[in-house]
């Protein structure tokens, strides 16, 4: 039997699933379809018209628009229907035709989505991704499987991102991009192949970062891209001198940590 809390409204023309938990206050608008394995934290609304199936639990507060389907299995020739999940957090804003997947057997079998994301209109989240907080997903992005967005990132409408693929806190991602290798946090990134093309100042002026700050963390960016050395080499070499900077700790960290992808740069994926 579903679990239906008393302050639930759910349109008479909606199907929710034996065995579906509902929590306080959430609304479920007409044509709605909930899954049994399902669960909806409070205050939680779909508008009309969503699906919302597998092991799923939504955040409290997140509003889920017509035609999203949140919670289908993985878009992956592996997949063997094993019993997987997707987790989306609280306050999330999931707009019409988007569509959210849970993970695949191999890799852990989880989604995750955090807290305080857009995600607007068409916009995919595959297997095994994890999406950070205050994350907005322009129209028609794309991220594929195994794809970390860590906080406050910008994706720009029609950008798609590789699978394994990286892309640091705050970074922007520009409209149409094409994100092939691994974004440093506070990064701009554009084009198709993307490229660097230097730091998301205006980001990171709205978040309250000091104009000093911002130019120390450029002269880094400019060590680390037009040093002597490899991009890790020149990155290892300044740590000390910026090891009181969070921001450039951040990007050091970053392109210090372990990753399947290459770093984008100004120049990788350029012909010639």
């Amino acid at each position: 039997m579903s679990t239906i809390a008393e302050s639930a409204r759910i349109h008479p023309m909606a199907v929710v699933e034996d065995g579906a938990t509902i929590g306080e206050g959430v609304k479920i608008g007409p044509f709605c379809h909930v899954g049994q394995h399902v669960v909806l934290h409070a205050n939680v609304e779909l508008v009309s018209h969503a699906v919302v199936t597998g092991r799923t639990v939504i955040g409290k507060g997140t509003r889920i628009f017509p035609m999203a389907v949140v919670g289908g299995d993985p878009q992956s020739v592996h997949h063997g229907g094993e019993e997987t999940t997707l987790t989306v957090g609280a306050s999330c804003t999931i707009r019409e035709g988007v569509t959210m997947n849970t993970g695949t057997a191999d890799f852990g079998g989880q989604t995750i989505v955090g807290d305080n994301n857009l995600f607007l209109a068409n916009s995919h989240v595959a297997h095994d991704c994890r999406v950070g907080n205050h994350v907005i997903m322009s129209n028609n992005v794309m991220l594929a499987g195994h794809v970390v967005i860590e906080d406050r990132v910008i994706l720009g409408g029609g950008s798609a991102v590789h699978q394994f693929t990286r892309v640091g806190r705050q970074a922007f991602v520009g409209g149409l991009s094409a994100v092939s290798y691994d974004v440093i946090p506070y990064g701009m990134l554009n084009g198709n192949p993307g490229l660097l093309s230097g730091l998301n100042v205006v980001g990171m002026t709205r978040a309250g970062v000091d104009r000093a700050v911002i130019h120390r963390v450029r002269r880094a960016y400019k060590s680390i891209f037009e040093g002597p050395g490899s991009v890790r080499e020149n990155a290892a070499a300044i740590r000390e001198e910026y090891a009181d900077c969070e921001q450039a700790v951040h990007i050091l960290d970053f392109i210090a940590a372990d990753s399947d992808r290459a770093l984008s740069s100004p120049t990788r994926g350029q012909k010639g």
